[in-house]
């Protein structure tokens, strides 16, 4: 893809008034927070404890979510849009939770890409599975969210499985589907149930031992917060996991409107408003 991918993948038709919504990846992510470093292996737990928080998960799906109105408003290449993006907001939420070499980058004058297969490029992929309506659309953009820090081929393989899933679950793919699009078009292996590796599933940042867990927990789930509590239920990066999770399901299921509340006070007004400003340009339900 070119630095102008706008001009054949966006679709801003719709006019989402975003009142009470937010992207599905944010609630996992709060969700998710507290849990991190203090796995739970049930889905039996609170939702938002004391320290409930977003982490650099909302912040980076969120400056995805900027950038890619930067591109279409104002017909910015991607590239530059991302990287302006991503470190603006980085920079300006510094106590989020980034890895040592996504802080680097955040502080770099001149930013490069890291060879990085970890899940962050997966975790803030979302927004692009909201602004393209054809997997082949959602593959390109997703591999330039990714490439500007990740561009190991794994890092991009997992962002846009992702986006791709989004899509998929908004035209309303069966389980079957995704399961035939995760396993021939990504080559991911999603042969295993929860309850099979919930009792030895461990920390695992990669895409590779994180996307095809956080797919499985959204195909097993009946309702949104049912997919978030089975994401967490897992242990292993529960803030991650829960908002790969969570942004499928916000395509297929919707965010229920009592969860989205409760996101939307544990987030900064800088942040809301770029939530909100998203959701009405892409018709965010």
């Amino acid at each position: 893809m070119g630095d102008h991918p706008q001009a054949a993948t966006f679709d801003a038709s719709g006019s989402g008034n975003g009142s009470e919504q937010v992207l599905g990846a944010l609630v996992g992510d709060v969700v998710g927070s507290t849990y991190e470093f203090s796995n739970v292996k049930t889905q039996d737990f609170p939702l938002f404890p004391a320290g409930s928080c977003f982490t650099d998960d909302s912040v980076m799906t969120l400056a995805v979510a900027q950038a890619l109105m930067d591109a279409l408003h104002h017909r910015q290449p991607i590239s530059t849009a991302l990287v302006a993006r991503m470190q603006e907001l980085g920079n300006r939420h510094p106590g989020a939770g980034y890895g040592g070499r996504f802080s680097a980058w955040l502080g770099a004058a001149i930013p490069e890409p890291y060879e990085s297969w970890g899940n962050g490029s997966a975790m803030r992929v979302s927004p692009v599975g909201w602004a393209t309506n054809s997997l082949e659309a959602a593959e390109l953009l997703a591999a330039e969210t990714a490439k500007v820090t990740h561009n190991h081929e794994e890092g991009i393989r997992g962002a846009q499985a992702v986006a791709g899933c989004i899509v998929l679950a908004r035209q309303g793919a069966s389980n079957d589907q995704i399961r035939t699009y995760m396993h021939g078009r990504m080559g991911y292996d999603l042969d295993f149930t929860l309850d099979q590796i919930r009792p030895t599933y461990t920390f695992d940042v990669s895409c590779q031992g994180s996307v095809p867990q956080a797919v499985v927990a959204f195909l097993e789930g009946a309702h949104f917060e049912d997919v978030v509590r089975k994401a967490v239920s897992i242990g292993g990066d529960s803030d991650t996991i829960a908002a790969i999770a969570a942004s499928i399901a916000h395509a297929r299921f919707g965010v229920p409107e009592l969860l989205a509340r409760s996101v939307r006070a544990f987030l900064s007004p800088d942040l809301l408003a770029v939530n909100d400003g998203f959701c009405a340009a892409f018709h965010v339900d």
